[in-house]
């Protein structure tokens, strides 16, 4: 997921060890005009349905970035948390990638441009054309991100005493 007040995106994908296709991918748009609560509810009760649709076992969800904007930071980050509630509701485990993070998992690098990442997602995926709107994109690349790094964690021996 890509959280946001305004558009939340939302990709979903079957991923199995060496083996990731899609499956569907959206975004969630709430006018500036609704009430702050309605705005919420609304995010709340389709990604529900979203989640009850796919029935995902994991969630993969894009951190927050913000350089300089407070008041943007504050709506997304009340979206955000409607969004771990309903996953935590439906019974999921949420686990964020940065941006860079992101990035860095798909593209190979951690400053790479938006237009890369999407690139990338278009043919990892193998869509005729890059997700849109960019919420959906991204949501997208996180799942993939995701999807990688459960993979390859699995795959590293563990280590430690004993």
């Amino acid at each position: 997921m890509d959280p946001g007040l305004a558009s939340t995106g939302w990709g979903v994908l079957d991923a199995n060890p060496g083996h990731i296709q899609y499956v569907a991918h959206g975004c969630i748009a709430t006018s500036a005009s609704t009430p702050l609560e309605d705005r919420l509810l609304d995010i709340h009760e389709r990604i529900r349905g979203i989640l009850d649709l796919y029935g995902p076992a994991e969630v993969a969800m894009e951190a927050l970035y913000f350089a300089k904007n407070v008041t943007s930071a504050l709506s997304v980050s009340e979206a955000k948390g409607v969004l771990r509630l309903t996953c935590r509701q439906a019974g999921l485990a949420v686990v964020e990638y940065g941006p860079g993070a992101i990035k860095q998992s798909l593209v190979g690098r951690g400053r790479a441009e938006k237009a890369q990442v999407q690139e990338f997602v278009r043919m990892f995926l193998g869509l005729s054309e890059i997700p849109r709107p960019d919420h959906a994109a991204d949501a997208l690349a996180a799942a993939v991100c995701h999807a990688h790094n459960r993979w390859f964690a699995d795959r590293i021996p563990k280590t430690g005493p004993g």
